[in-house]
């Protein structure tokens, strides 16, 4: 088997300063099938998309030949965090993934991003923990009554106190022991906390759903060429591993990504063909 550049999305992240419209219509030049889409404002703030905007979005995707088939909502630097000891924080970050699953239905989308959020510094890391797995499993079992799929993803360690590996997103996903929770394999969270595509495969197997393919020194959410990662070992990897889902460039980090989105998805998929050529 070898991996298909169909299978790398197209995605909203480095356009936020840009109309949404102009991001569909960058995508469909450059020939992405499937799209990740960042819920962030201006594009997507999932507190205020009706089922009427939804409905245009999806209107205005498949107009141009497209098909959503990520959801992911900001759920960092945004005030959400589904672990929160704070009731209120906690109840409302719950309440918008559970609107996410709702929208991802709408958009005929097959996958919601979740992430583990995080407690406080100074308590018992298990509460946090407890918090998260009954926010998940409540987030995971709604959105299977709509045919959604979740996927969860870990983060760096300055992102969370909770799930920065993947033995402890296995541990994870087992207790909350959901059929429709999946995971992420991000390279750059990957390569921050010292794995490898088999640290991971070897902890969740097909449980792997979606891959954040991006470059990093380590962290970092950069250009391939603008970081220091092994981007032909992680492609020859996978392949090995026999992923057959789909991957997006998560692009963050640097501020000439904003101004020039396309360029920097351009030089991303120029770097995927040199390092290992894919089929069409």
């Amino acid at each position: 088997m070898a991996l298909s550049t169909r299978r790398i999305t197209g995605s909203n992240f480095a356009y936020q300063h840009l109309p949404f419209e102009t991001f569909l219509d960058d995508m469909a030049g450059l020939g992405r099938q499937k799209l990740e889409l960042w819920g962030v404002a201006p594009h997507l703030h999932i507190p205020r998309l009706s089922n009427a905007d939804v409905r245009r979005i999806r209107g205005s995707v498949a107009a141009r030949g497209l098909q959503t088939h990520c959801l992911t909502p900001e759920q960092v630097m945004y005030p959400v965090n589904v672990a929160s000891p704070v009731t209120w924080l906690r109840n409302e970050s719950i309440a918008m993934f559970r609107r996410a699953a709702e929208l991802c239905a709408e958009l005929g989308a097959e996958l919601l991003l979740v992430t583990p959020g995080r407690g406080y510094e100074n308590e018992p890391v298990r509460a946090a923990w407890r918090r998260s797995v009954d926010a998940i499993g409540d987030i995971a079992g709604y959105a299977a009554t709509l045919g959604v799929t979740c996927v969860l993803e870990p983060l760096q360690r300055v992102e969370s106190n909770l799930v920065n590996d993947y033995r402890t997103l296995a541990a994870m996903t087992d207790e909350i022991g959901a059929a429709n929770l999946g995971a992420v394999l991000d390279t750059v969270a990957m390569a921050v906390a010292g794995e490898s595509v088999d640290d991971a495969f070897d902890a969740l197997g097909a449980r792997i759903r979606h891959v954040h393919l991006i470059d990093g020194r380590p962290a970092g959410h950069l250009v391939w060429g603008d970081g220091e990662l092994p981007l032909a070992g992680y492609l020859a990897a996978l392949d090995r591993r026999r992923y057959d889902g789909h991957l997006t460039f998560e692009l963050f980090g640097d501020g000439s990504y904003a101004r020039d989105p396309r360029s920097a998805v351009e030089r991303c998929l120029a770097a995927v063909e040199a390092a290992a050529p894919l089929r069409p």
